[in-house]
C-alpha cells in the first residue's frame, strides 16, 4: 500500500503540480500567522507553546486518518494521497528552478535574479550570473531533501500523522526558523525540531543523490564532499546533503553570499566546473533520479513486508 500511495501522491504532483486555488498549505500559513499573533513572545517557551497548539490538532487528525486503514482502506489510501501529493513539492521546486535558469541562458540576466528572489532569501540584486546559478542549484538539492525526501521518509516511517507534523514544523522553520531579533528565541523551538525530523532524511539523501550519480567515481567524490565539507554549514541537514549534490554534480557551490544586506561567509561546497544555468537543469535531473531511487527502495520493503 506504501507504494501504491506514494506513486499516486508523485504521479498527481507531476501531472497537476501545486494546486492553485484553495491550497492547504495557505490555510496551514495563515493559521501560523494567526497564532503567531496572539502567542508571540520573545522567549522560547513562547515558541515552544505556538509550536504545540498548531502541532497536536494535525497529529490527532492524522491519527484518525490511520484508523481507517483496516476499517476503510479504500478511504484511507484516498486520504493519504491527497496529503502526500499536497505536501511533495517535486514539480513546483523543479518548475521555480526552471524559470531562472531560462532567462539565464537567454542573457536576460536581470530577470533571473528576480525569479531567484522568489525562491531564496538571500539578496540577488547584484548576483552574477555564476552566483545566480549557483544559488538556484542549492535550493534544488536543498529543497529537493526538505519538500520530497523527507516527507517520503515520515510516510514511510509514521504513515499520514507523520507527513502531517513534518510538514508543518518545515513550513514553522520556514517562517520562524530566522536569527533575527524577532525570532531567535520565539522560532528557536520550530528551527530545532526542523533539523530533528531532517536528520535522518537528510543522511539518506546525501547518499542517494550519490547513488543517482550512476557513477563510482561520482558517487565516490560526492561521499566526500559530503564528509569533508557539510559539517562546516551553519544548518546541519543542508550542508551535507548540497555538499553531496555539489560533488554528484561535479560543480562548486557555496561561497560567500549576501543576506540581508550584509555578506556572509560561507563554505565553499563540491568541486569541479563553475555553476551555470546547465548546472540547474542537471541538479533537477538528479532529484528526478533520486526519486526513482526512493520509490525503488519503497518497492522493496514493500515486497520484504517492511513499512506501512
Amino acid at each position: 500500500m506504501s507504494f501504491l500511495i506514494l506513486f499516486f501522491a508523485f504521479l498527481l504532483d507531476h501531472t497537476l503540480g501545486e494546486l492553485r486555488r484553495w491550497h492547504p498549505l495557505v490555510g496551514l500559513g495563515n493559521a501560523i500567522l494567526a497564532v503567531e499573533r496572539r502567542l508571540y513572545r520573545p522567549t522560547r517557551w513562547a515558541g515552544v507553546l505556538a509550536v504545540l497548539v498548531l502541532m497536536l490538532p494535525l497529529m490527532l487528525l492524522g491519527i484518525w486518518v490511520e484508523t481507517l486503514r483496516d476499517s476503510s482502506p479504500t478511504l484511507y489510501g484516498v486520504i493519504a494521497v491527497a496529503v502526500v501529493y499536497v505536501a511533495v513539492g517535486w514539480r513546483s521546486l523543479k518548475q521555480h528552478a526552471r524559470r531562472v535558469a531560462g532567462p539565464l541562458r537567454r542573457g536576460e540576466h536581470d530577470l533571473a535574479r528576480q525569479r531567484l528572489a522568489l525562491i531564496v532569501s538571500r539578496d540577488t540584486d547584484s548576483l552574477t550570473p555564476s552566483e545566480v546559478s549557483a544559488a538556484t542549484t542549492e535550493s534544488v538539492l536543498e529543497n529537493g531533501s526538505d519538500a520530497i525526501f523527507a516527507v517520503v521518509f515520515w510516510f514511510m516511517v509514521a504513515g499520514v500523522p507523520g507527513v502531517l507534523v513534518y510538514r508543518l514544523v518545515n513550513t514553522l522553520d520556514a517562517m520562524w526558523g530566522y536569527r533575527t531579533r524577532r525570532y531567535v528565541a520565539f522560532g528557536w523551538a520550530a528551527a530545532r525540531l526542523d533539523d530533528v525530523l531532517n536528520f535522518i532524511p537528510a543522511r539518506l539523501v546525501v547518499v542517494s543523490y550519490g547513488v543517482a550519480t550512476r557513477s563510482w567515481w561520482r558517487f565516490r567524490q560526492s561521499m566526500a564532499c559530503a564528509l569533508q565539507q557539510g559539517r562546516g554549514w551553519k544548518s546541519p541537514n543542508a550542508g551535507p546533503v548540497m555538499a553531496a549534490g555539489a560533488g554528484a554534480l561535479n560543480v562548486v557551490l557555496g561561497g560567500d553570499m549576501p543576506y540581508h544586506g550584509r555578506v556572509q561567509s560561507r563554505p565553499v561546497l563540491g568541486v569541479g566546473d563553475a555553476p551555470s544555468a546547465g548546472t540547474i537543469e542537471a541538479a533537477c535531473r538528479l532529484v528526478n533520479r533520486t526519486v526513482i531511487v526512493w520509490m525503488l527502495v519503497v518497492a522493496a520493503l514493500g515486497a520484504v513486508g517492511v513499512g506501512l
